[in-house]
């Protein structure tokens, strides 16, 4: 658990919308914890230590101080705010530093196919079983030198020692096409609108 990032943690024991909302006007996120087979226990973390950890990694394990026993657990799930995009409660699951869990990573397309040639990105995510203490942050996928016509499925994929995929093996992950050339219509020349008021102009000049 040392080489994980640590949290110092509250637990709490007052529940509700109300209690919650004061939680985070004072920068604090209400969580649970839950996991082999213990009773949920209801926890406060610190905003801003707790933004910074999962910013960038979505799957973070992480040590927790602040309890009756240190835990390490792994963010399960993050509910944000649907505008304001602010943490509102996480999820965390106790995990143990010798088992395997199932998450989601993002896929990266690294690399430039050959000359000429684009890498069309099907698949945005794959769902993995990972070592707690080894998840990737992402899956690379290299493109680097691919020609016209190579489709990559996740059976395709290289992935880390000890990292095994749940995704359909069979799923497209990319394709390198030729990009195909769109042509974009002329914009038809302007002409000229006579409005009600002109044609009105028009007749009474003739009449005179």
């Amino acid at each position: 658990m040392a080489d994980n990032p640590t949290l110092q943690v509250e637990q709490r024991t007052d529940f509700g919308k109300g209690f919650a909302r004061r939680a985070r006007v004072a920068d604090k996120i209400p969580a649970v914890l839950y996991g082999h087979g213990t009773d949920p226990v209801h926890l406060l973390l610190p905003y801003h230590d707790t933004f910074l950890l999962v910013k960038d990694n979505a799957n973070a394990v992480i040590s927790l101080k602040g309890l009756k026993d240190p835990a390490m657990v792994l963010v399960k799930d993050i509910q944000r705010h649907p505008v304001k995009r602010q943490i509102m409660h996480m999820d965390l699951l106790l995990v143990k530093a010798d088992e395997k869990v199932d998450v989601e990573v993002p896929i990266e397309i690294i690399g430039e196919p050959m000359a000429g040639l684009v890498a069309n990105q099907d698949l945005l995510n794959m769902e993995i079983f990972a070592p707690v203490i080894a998840i990737p942050e992402k899956i690379e996928v290299s493109v680097d030198g691919l020609e016209d016509g190579v489709v990559l499925s996740v059976a395709d994929i290289k992935l880390p020692e000890g990292v095994e995929a749940k995704t359909d093996p069979e799923a497209i992950v990319l394709s390198v096409t030729t990009p195909q050339e769109v042509e974009i219509p002329e914009a038809p020349a302007a002409e000229e609108e006579t409005t009600e008021a002109e044609a009105a102009e028009e007749t009474k000049e003739s009449a005179e």
